[in-house]
């Protein structure tokens, strides 16, 4: 009789015995194959599978000396070390030998794992890992950053110093803290704070495995970084009143006039006004289309914007509709440019222009730049009812509740108009045309002597033109008109007086070349009052 034990022997040797083939092909009728033999796993080296080095204490000519194993880079085996702890003379204790030689061993990185990561693993410290970030966040086709400037600057400045070379997977909450704590102690506000932890968490979920999902995943705590609590009713956004905007605009001609108004009655961003054409006015002058915009560092035009939201359709009051008609004869193009036809940088035009203005008005502080106009337009059409699905088409806000999403007032265009000429603008508006004889103000005495004065230029630029002989044969004294400078023709226009030049020197406005010196050819350009409105009157009759 078998005994259980022999009986079990026997059958796991006859399963032995077996052919492979039989088995695989039993497999397909639910029967396991035959056990796989117990292989040594060969996976990627890791500090959490091993246990520590204390080292192992030898006595070797005349020395006490530790030896350890510790990474090198490039290969695969860890490198033997042995160490000199003491001289054997010293006959110093066990206990003491063994404190010195783990110092040693700790000193010299046999356990540490931010060593195992850069040598082993060789993973990139967050300065690396910031440049790949940025190439990807421009480059990616998702929602590509178009001004990498702000980020640059944060890296540059705060973030890199402090935690540039670290590695990537020592970043987390402990290690920002500090650089917490030493941004708020330089002043910068909270909201900024958080603005560029917001940087340093982008960076850190950038690194992806191969299946996409993120290396290190990180649980951002703003409690264990103490970071600093953003509130909003102690943020820097002041809006320009009625009045002060009336008395810029009073006090202004020309292209800065205009732009002042453009701001206050649509509610433009500031990059979106300087890159209006005038192709973009339809509807008879009374829509605005915001398509594109002027980048922050050069003077070019791109045709994205800030966001989606951002590409709409402004609709103007009838009589902003009707100064900028009047404004656009004079312009070809671009509503606001330099002399050689390239936009603006609104940079220079707020150091130049808006910043002044508002320092002699006692209104500058911090914040108050161009984005105040646009919350006095905000600020006004909430104060005239106006709707709000319209409104915030108008300023570019994305809809946020599913009756915003579902609205579809947009859309209609008359009521949009009827809207806007509801609602109005808020400030007090210019003519849109000057005489050059009328004075600014009611005084009847400051009004004769602005008239004498301008009649006594033009009597004496009619005299210097009709002696000068490189301009012919003088006309008849009795027949001939006063000619005028550019100054007066600004004045008739409303315009600004390089725009007068510049229309004269590309030929769409009557202008009479007055040589002052043959050295490169220099030209006065004079005009006379009757071709200027002849030709401003051809003009409106062929738009």
């Amino acid at each position: 009789m078998i005994r259980a034990k022999d009986s079990t022997e026997l059958c796991i040797s006859r399963a032995s015995s077996e052919p492979a083939a039989p088995s695989q092909e039993n497999a397909e009728h639910g029967i396991l194959p035959g056990a796989q033999p117990k292989r040594r796993r060969k996976g990627k080296k890791s500090m959490s599978r091993r246990s520590g080095q204390s080292g192992n204490l030898v006595k070797q000519c005349g020395w006490w000396r530790v030896r350890f194993r510790l990474d090198q880079p490039g290969t695969e085996k860890r490198k033997q070390m042995s160490v000199k702890v003491a001289p054997v003379s010293m006959r110093l204790s066990r206990p003491e030998l063994e404190r010195r030689a783990k110092e040693i061993v700790q000193k010299a990185g046999a356990n540490s794992e931010e060593r195992f990561n850069q040598v082993v693993l060789g993973e990139a410290t967050f300065r690396n890992q910031a440049k790949v970030y940025l190439q990807s966040a421009v480059s990616r086709n998702r929602k590509p950053l178009r001004d990498t400037v702000s980020i640059e600057g944060a890296m540059t400045k705060w973030i890199l110093p402090t935690i540039g070379d670290l590695p990537l997977a020592l970043v987390d909450n402990l290690t920002v803290k500090p650089l917490v704590q030493k941004m708020c102690a330089s002043g910068l506000k909270p909201r900024t704070v958080n603005k560029y932890v917001e940087y340093i968490k982008q960076v850190v979920k950038s690194l992806k495995a191969s299946n996409g999902e993120p290396v290190h995943k990180r649980t951002w705590d703003a409690e264990t970084m103490d970071l600093p609590i953003v509130e909003y009713a102690e943020q820097r956004r002041p809006s320009l009143k009625a009045s002060a905007i009336s008395e810029l605009i009073r006090a202004r001609s020309g292209q800065e006039q205009a732009l002042y108004i453009l701001l206050a009655s649509t509610g433009m961003r500031i990059s979106e006004a300087l890159a209006v054409e005038t192709r973009h006015f339809t509807n008879g002058g009374r829509t605005i289309g915001v398509e594109q915009q002027v980048t922050k560092d050069c003077p070019r035009i791109v045709k994205y914007l800030k966001t989606c939201a951002a590409k709409r359709e402004i609709d103007l009051h009838p009589d902003i509709a009707e100064f900028f008609r009047c404004y656009r004869e004079a312009n070809s193009n671009l509503l606001f440019h330099t002399e050689p036809g390239t936009p603006h940088l609104y940079g220079n035009l707020e150091d130049r222009w808006l910043t002044p203005r508002l320092v002699k008005m006692g209104l500058d502080e911090d914040g108050m730049g161009w984005h105040s106009f646009r919350r006095f337009r905000k600020t006004w059409l909430r104060g005239t009812r106006c709707l709000e699905d319209v409104s915030s088409f108008w300023m570019g806000h994305r809809p946020q509740t599913m009756s915003e999403i579902y609205s579809h007032l947009h859309e209609e265009l008359e009521l949009r108009l009827q809207e806007a000429e509801r609602v109005g603008y808020g400030f007090d508006l210019p003519e849109a045309f000057v005489a050059p004889n009328a004075p600014k103000t009611s005084d009847a005495k400051s009004g004769l002597k602005l008239q004498r004065r301008l009649q006594k230029r033009e009597k004496y630029i009619d005299r210097s033109v009709l002696e000068n002989p490189r301009m012919g044969k003088a006309m008849n004294s009795e027949e001939q008109e006063f000619f005028v400078d550019a100054s007066v023709v600004a004045q008739f226009l409303g315009v600004a007086r390089e725009t007068v030049l510049a229309l004269a020197r590309r030929g769409e406005l009557p202008a009479h070349a007055l040589p002052t010196g043959p050295k490169r050819l220099r030209r006065t350009w004079q005009f006379k009052l009757s071709e200027i409105s002849a030709c401003m009157e051809k003009t409106r009759n062929n738009s």
